[in-house]
C-alpha cells in the first residue's frame, strides 16, 4: 500500500511542477485538465502524509521500549497510537478504490416532464430550480442548450451542459425517474396527484479523447488538379490519409506545399473521425438514457417528493439516509444524498473486491 502511495504522491508533486509552469499557465486548456487531476489527488495525498507520520511515530515508540527509562511513555504512546492505525487504513483503501474514469468529465445534463401533464412540466421546472441552485454552490458552469416550455409554465425538455469538477461523479446518481406527489394549485377537490419528470446525466465526449495511432494510417500523395499552371502537374503536393480501422478518408490540396496539406488532411481526418466517434457516442448514450430514466411513469422511480409530508426519499438508500426534508432539498442541498450514494457505490466496490 505504501508503494502506491508513494507513487501517487510523486505524481501529485510532478502536476505541481506542472502548475507552475509558464507555459502550462498560457494553455488555458492543458492548465484545466492539469488543475482537474491534481485536485483530484490531493486528499489521498494528504491522507498519505498523515498515514506516513503515523508509521514514523510508532517505530520511534517501539524503539524507545528498549530503553527502561523511556519504557513506560513508549506504551503509553503506543497504546495512543495504534487504534489509529486501522480506521486510517480503511479510509485510505476506500480512496484507492479506481475511479471511473468517466467522473471527472463534465456532462449533458437532460430533465422531462414525464406522466402528469401540466403538473409534471411544473415539476421539472421545479427540479431545474433545486439543480440549478446546487450547480451554483458547486461553482459550476451551466449552459443551457435546448429549452422547451410547458404550456402552463415550467418545462417539457430542458438540456443543459454543466461544466467544473467532479461533475459527472457527483451527478451521475441523479439519472432516473423523479415522482412528485402533492396538491397542484389547479386541483380543487385538495386531492393529492403524482407526477414525474425524467433527468438523465451523459458525460460529455471532447475532442482530446480522439487518438489516432500513426500506425493506423495510409498517406498516399498525388497531383493536384484543377488551376495552378504547370506546378500542379509536376509536384505531388496532395495528401491523402485514410484510417485503416474505420475507413474514414480525408485530403487536401489546399495548399502548394505538401507538409501544409498534411496539416490540414491530419486535421480534417481527425475531426472526421471525432464526429464519427461522438455520433456513436450519441448513439450509445441514447440507449444509456433509456435505461438510466426508464420510461418516465410515476412507477418507476428512483426518488420521490412527497410534498404533504415534506419528505423526500431516495429508493436506493436504506436507514436513516433513506429519507430527507424535501424543503431542504428542493431549496438545492444535495449533498447529504448524494454523499450517501456515493458511500453506498463504494461499499458495493468494496464489497465487490475492486480495491
Amino acid at each position: 500500500m505504501l508503494d502506491k502511495l508513494e507513487a501517487i504522491n510523486d505524481r501529485y508533486l510532478h502536476l505541481q511542477d506542472q502548475l507552475s509552469d509558464p507555459a502550462t499557465m498560457q494553455d488555458m486548456d492543458k492548465f484545466t485538465k492539469i488543475s482537474k487531476e491534481y485536485g483530484s489527488l490531493k486528499e489521498i495525498v494528504e491522507v498519505y502524509h498523515e498515514y506516513a507520520e503515523l508509521l514514523g511515530n510508532i517505530d520511534t515508540a517501539k524503539e524507545m521500549l528498549a530503553d527502561p527509562e523511556m519504557k513506560e511513555m513508549a506504551e503509553m504512546e503506543l497504546d495512543e497510537l495504534k487504534p489509529q492505525l486501522e480506521p486510517l487504513e480503511e479510509r485510505i483503501r476506500v480512496l484507492l478504490i479506481p475511479k471511473d474514469p468517466e467522473d471527472e468529465r463534465d456532462v449533458i445534463f437532460e430533465i422531462r416532464s414525464g406522466t402528469g401533464g401540466d403538473e409534471a412540466a411544473l415539476f421539472a421546472g421545479d427540479l431545474y430550480r433545486m439543480y440549478s441552485k446546487y450547480f451554483q454552490t458547486k461553482g459550476w458552469s451551466v449552459e443551457a442548450v435546448n429549452v422547451t416550455e410547458g404550456t402552463v409554465g415550467g418545462y417539457s425538455k430542458l438540456v443543459l451542459e454543466v461544466t467544473g469538477t467532479d461533475v459527472y461523479g457527483t451527478l451521475k446518481f441523479e439519472s432516473g425517474a423523479h415522482r412528485v406527489q402533492r396538491i397542484p394549485s389547479t386541483e380543487s377537490q385538495g386531492r393529492v396527484h403524482t407526477s414525474a419528470a425524467t433527468v438523465a446525466v451523459m458525460p460529455k465526449l471532447e475532442m482530446e479523447d480522439v487518438n489516432i495511432n500513426k500506425a493506423d494510417l495510409k498517406t498516399d500523395t498525388f497531383r493536384a488538379s484543377g488551376a495552378g499552371g504547370q506546378h500542379v502537374n509536376k509536384t505531388e503536393s496532395g495528401v491523402r490519409f485514410t484510417h485503416i480501422p474505420t475507413g474514414i478518408v480525408a485530403e487536401s490540396t489546399d495548399s502548394r506545399q505538401q507538409f501544409k496539406n498534411r496539416d490540414i488532411a491530419l486535421q480534417r481526418l481527425y475531426q472526421k473521425i471525432y464526429d464519427a466517434q461522438r455520433e456513436a457516442h450519441e448513439s450509445k448514450i441514447k440507449a444509456a438514457r433509456q435505461s438510466l430514466v426508464g420510461s418516465g411513469d410515476r412507477s418507476d422511480k428512483i426518488r420521490t417528493y412527497n410534498y404533504p409530508q415534506n419528505r423526500v426519499t431516495d429508493h436506493r438508500l436504506e436507514g436513516p439516509d433513506k429519507n430527507s426534508s424535501l424543503q431542504t432539498v428542493i431549496e438545492g442541498e444535495l449533498d447529504g444524498i448524494i454523499e450517501a450514494l456515493k458511500i453506498a457505490e463504494t461499499a458495493a466496490k468494496m464489497e465487490a473486491g475492486e480495491e
